[in-house]
């Protein structure tokens, strides 16, 4: 049985080692797709998962936030458990809320976190080992924060952006830029307003060569005046960036 059209916002949590990234390409595995069938099942209709930016392939979220429209009748609370029962073990439905029509995943979100693991040491970790990039020389890490402090603020960020994506601009505002260590794995935090594609990756791979003295920190400032891909660090792997949090 169905009734007027509803919108429910969904918070998911997923590892991405299995997947294609997010977003839906033909038969390949994506966490999107993987959702959207579950989603059908359920309602028996089709249905179109709108989330709120994409993640690459092998990219993890502890907080990505997608929305569906739908006429079930099914509560949240049945829906949210009926997904996560059949869903995948790699991805989990946190939360599922319905909300207004105008609602919008992407253009209604004032910022997003992302967080990139490094585990620096002698002996790599075979456990967590997918989470986080192992980088078995000493790295700098004062070079670094000083490095990261060159990030925050506006800046035009067309250098850390990969190839073959161009946007309509690529100018981004970083709010916060914070490195943290413990026990030696590193974990390096951006707030910003938006992220161009792999431009975290690629300022996490160009933090490492200056922790790794290939670059001084202040290079950094150059760089990212230099709007020019080739002038900066190589990027950093998939598997250690999560998105942690998308702000509304």
């Amino acid at each position: 049985m169905t009734g007027s059209e509803r919108t429910f916002k969904l918070i998911i949590e997923y590892d991405g080692t299995a997947y294609h990234g997010w977003q839906r390409q033909g038969s390949l595995p994506t966490v999107q797709a993987a959702i959207e069938r579950v989603i059908s099942v359920m309602t028996q209709e089709p249905v179109t998962l709108i989330g709120s930016g994409r993640t690459d392939s092998g990219v993890h979220a502890l907080g990505q936030v997608a929305s569906f429209r739908s006429r079930t009748r099914l509560a949240c609370s049945a829906l949210m458990q009926g997904m996560n029962a059949l869903l995948p073990e790699d991805i989990v439905i946190h939360s599922c809320t319905e909300v207004p029509s105008s609602f919008h995943p992407r253009h209604d979100a004032i910022s997003k976190t992302y967080q990139y693991n490094l585990h620096i040491g002698p002996v790599r970790r075979a456990v967590g080992r997918q989470y986080a990039w192992y980088i078995h020389r000493p790295l700098d890490l004062e070079a670094m924060q000083q490095g990261l402090a060159w990030v925050v603020g506006t800046h035009d960020f067309k250098a850390f952006e990969s190839t073959g994506s161009p946007r309509v601009h690529t100018i981004r505002t970083i709010y916060r830029a914070e490195m943290t260590e413990e026990k030696g794995f590193i974990r390096i935090e951006f707030t910003g307003n938006g992220f161009l594609r792999c431009m975290v990756r690629n300022l996490v791979g160009t933090l490492v060569e200056i922790g790794l003295h290939r670059y001084p920190a202040c290079e950094m400032s150059r760089m990212i005046a230099s709007k020019d891909r080739r002038q900066v660090g190589v990027a950093a792997p998939a598997h250690g960036l999560f998105l942690i949090q998308v702000h509304y």
